[in-house]
């Protein structure tokens, strides 16, 4: 006779530890017996329901209509890190109680100086706010096609810039932002951070037969509306060089499927240019699956600076009306082509076949 005290036992227990397994552990537990192969397939069906892991306010879907794999297994990050906290390296994912979204704001410690406007909650107001930049307009975003614009906040925020406000985000133009930091005195609330909340609309990760996964609208997107920040980690040069060797090396064997992105951006001056490394390979969010179009895509790349942060972030933006269903992708740049690089399937007029490579 079964032991129902047994039984729930063994249930907690398999909803405190598979969570925590990555796949290859999680495929031994099943062999162990009959409940645990249960367990362990309602723990697969709910991490293909979220590639979030129920950390934005939306799921995010995994859908395989080509082969058996039920879903990509990575960490997750609503945002980019410096240094990922202890949590970063393991994470419960499939669990049968459902986690609340982690807030994006306010954003890490990153331990640099502070500084923000002193305005009240939705009145942000006068010709003081710290998060004006009046040199953001020359700044030269050359990365990834990104051009220039200063927009800063929306209705009912002092920061904004009422002429940002009715430019046409399609346009390459759309390079740079402004909002509001941590260390401003609105709250996450203010129409000045709308790229601080996570992913706020319907995604899903599709499988394609050349490309891998990849990230698809679950919903209509209007042209201007943000979509999701490029978050993962924080490298320094040295390491990010460190591990493109490595990805490289990988990749070219067919045993993973890189994403480090580097960002150069050069300062008005013109005598220097600032590089940002992003690499999600391991640690990122769902802009981890978005893939490169050789004709630049129907993604717009605009680099984000909130007031007091030195280190600006990459938010993702319709650059046009995009109907349901359709892939999204944007150009990841237009650095050397490799005759031995990876190949590119995008499928565009222009692709010369092979992905642009980083000289790293």
């Amino acid at each position: 006779m079964r032991n129902p005290t047994a039984a729930g036992a063994a249930s907690e227990l398999a909803e405190l530890v598979l969570p925590w397994l990555p796949p290859p552990d999680l495929a031994v537990a099943a062999c162990a017996s009959r409940a645990l192969r249960a367990a362990t397939s309602a723990v697969t069906a709910r991490r293909a329901a979220d590639s979030s892991r129920g950390l934005e306010a939306v799921s995010v879907p995994f859908d395989n209509p080509i082969d058996s794999k039920p879903y990509a297994y990575f960490l997750y990050t609503p945002f980019s890190l410096i240094h990922p906290a202890a949590s970063a390296h393991a994470q419960p994912w499939g669990c049968t109680r459902a986690r609340p979204p982690c807030p994006t704001w306010p954003r890490p410690d990153l331990g640099l100086p502070s500084a923000g406007c002193a305005c009240a909650e939705g009145e942000c107001g006068g010709a003081g706010c710290a998060c004006a930049d009046p040199e953001a307009e020359t700044a030269d975003a050359s990365r990834a096609g990104m051009g220039t614009l200063r927009e800063c906040g929306g209705a009912g925020c002092a920061c904004a810039d009422p002429e940002a406000e009715t430019a046409d985000a399609s346009r390459a133009g759309m390079g740079t932002l402004r909002e509001c930091g941590d260390g401003c005195a609105c709250g996450p609330s203010c129409e000045n951070r709308r790229t601080q909340r996570g992913v706020t609309v319907q995604l899903r990760v599709v499988r394609h037969l050349k490309k891998g996964w990849g990230l698809h609208a679950a919903q209509v997107l209007r042209r201007a509306q943000f979509v999701c920040e490029y978050a993962g980690e924080f490298l320094t040069t040295e390491e990010a060089q460190r591990r493109q060797r490595l990805y490289d090396e990988l990749a070219s064997a067919g045993k993973l499927s890189p994403a480090l992105l580097v960002i150069r951006e050069h300062l008005p001056s013109g005598r220097s240019c600032m590089r940002v490394n992003i690499d999600a390979t391991r640690v990122g969010n769902v802009a981890r699956f978005i893939n490169h179009s050789c004709d630049g895509g129907n993604l717009q790349p605009v680099l984000v600076r909130s007031s007091g942060s030195l280190i600006p972030r990459l938010c993702l933006f319709a650059a046009r009306d995009i109907v349901e269903g359709e892939e999204l992708c944007f150009s990841y740049g237009d650095a050397r082509v490799r005759p031995k690089g990876l190949p590119c399937f995008c499928g565009s007029s222009c692709c010369p076949g092979v992905l642009p490579a980083e000289e790293t």
